[in-house]
Order: structure tokens, then C-alpha cells, then sequence
């Protein structure tokens, strides 16, 4: 458990005041990395502490035994703003059950926009993602708009810290 990484741990703009209550009033925060080999990218935040100043271990078997990082420092997460540039239908198949997947071509078109995406705002680099719009069944292309501090983003947000519960 170490919170020496100079990397900045990365939040979305919905989980900010979350984050920033988990930092002030839990201990900080707890990330967990995935133990599981079928899923090895997976990754978790949580606060450090329970509600009742304990140390929190592990909520599911995936993760591993111990957190991989811990953060106390609200100047460590940084709040990603995305910029949405491209949105189109795609079509699904049911792939089994209640799941579904896209059509191969589907799979094609969202892979080019969000490579497109890469070329045209983020330098060529791996930074554009898709989202699903399940209401529409859309796809959504984003790019990073903006990297701001959390206590900044909180405080420009005028967000209250959310209730610290997790």
C-alpha cells in the first residue's frame, strides 16, 4: 500500500464530490486492482475506511488481497471532462440470454470513429473512448476536454461532497 506514485489518479466529473467526501471524511481513497486472470484490467475505488474508521478490506473475490494504492492527498485525482464528438446507431445481436454484443460491422465503424477521434483531438494518442446511449442505441464517441484538479473541480462545481457512504 503506498501513495508515493506520481501518477494522478483519474475520476469522473459524476464521482468527484464523492471521491473528495471518501478523501475527507474516510480516510482516503482505496484502489484495488483485479486478481482475477479472465479480467485483469478491472479495477476498483473505495474509500480506505469504513464508516466506522476501520480499515475496508476486499468487497469481492476478484480483487486482490490487499489495496494497490492508497491516496490521502485530494492533489493526486484529477477530474477528466469529457467532450462528446461523434455519436451514430449501431446495431446489435443477441449473443445469448439477456446479452447482446455488436454486429461485426457495428464493432468496425466504432473502432474507426474512436481512431479518428484519436487523430483529430488527441494527438494520435490511445485517448478517445466509446460509451453506449442505451435509450438510443447509439454509440457515443468522447475525448478528454479537460484535466482539472478535484478540490478545483468541486469547488468550481460549487458540489457539495456527496454523502461519503460506499
Amino acid at each position: 500500500m503506498s501513495s508515493e506514485s506520481t501518477e494522478k489518479h483519474v475520476v469522473s466529473p459524476e464521482n468527484a464530490a464523492k471521491i473528495l467526501a471518501w478523501l475527507q471524511h474516510r480516510g482516503g481513497l482505496a484502489l484495488w486492482h483485479s486478481a482475477d486472470l479472465s479480467d485483469p484490467g478491472k479495477s476498483w475505488t473505495a474509500p480506505f475506511l469504513t464508516e466506522t474508521g476501520e480499515p475496508k478490506g476486499k468487497e469481492h473475490w476478484q480483487m486482490q488481497e490487499q489495496p494497490a494504492r492508497v491516496i490521502t492527498d485530494p492533489a493526486e485525482v484529477e477530474v477528466h471532462v469529457p467532450k462528446e464528438v461523434k455519436r451514430f446507431h449501431i446495431a446489435i445481436r443477441r449473443k445469448g440470454g439477456f446479452r447482446f454484443a455488436l454486429t461485426d460491422g457495428s464493432t468496425t465503424r466504432v473502432r474507426r470513429a474512436v481512431a479518428k477521434a484519436n487523430q483529430q483531438y488527441c494527438r494520435g494518442e490511445s485517448h478517445a473512448w466509446y460509451e453506449f446511449d442505451y435509450d438510443s442505441q447509439e454509440a457515443v464517441i468522447f475525448v478528454p476536454d479537460a484535466r482539472v484538479p478535484l478540490l478545483e473541480f468541486v469547488q468550481d462545481s460549487k458540489q457539495e461532497p456527496a454523502n461519503d457512504s460506499a
